[in-house]
């Protein structure tokens, strides 16, 4: 739990159990975690050997996040929760939260304005 424990590692796991990610990409489908948390917990989960972190020497800079082979292991774990997780936001909204479940393909490069 303290490798994947927290308010917003299981919702980037979950993110990136479906693929690479850029940063970017990551803030739409969290919208409500700040710039400073997601790399706080990036650098994190990069340091514990679950994600990997992939710089392109490129203008302008582009960085890709990803499971390892180790993060992978988790994919049972991860899947769990992402179900219980869905099924909790379909529960809420029943009962009148207006939450709106974002997927990878709600986040993709060309289909928001501002850049990774």
């Amino acid at each position: 739990m303290r490798i994947i424990g927290g308010k917003w590692k299981p919702i980037i796991l979950c993110h990136l159990k479906h693929g690479k990610m850029r940063t970017g990409e990551l803030r739409r489908a969290i919208p409500n975690i700040t710039q400073k948390m997601l790399t706080q917990q990036l650098r994190e989960l990069e340091d514990d050997g679950i994600v990997a972190r992939k710089v392109y020497n490129q203008i302008p800079p582009k960085v890709e996040y990803s499971l390892t082979d180790y993060g992978h292991s988790l994919n049972k774990i991860l899947e769990d929760l992402c179900v219980w997780g869905e099924h909790d936001i379909e529960m809420r909204k029943q009962k009148g939260e207006n939450i709106i479940l974002l997927n990878k393909e709600d986040v993709a490069n060309d289909a928001l304005p501002y850049a990774d």
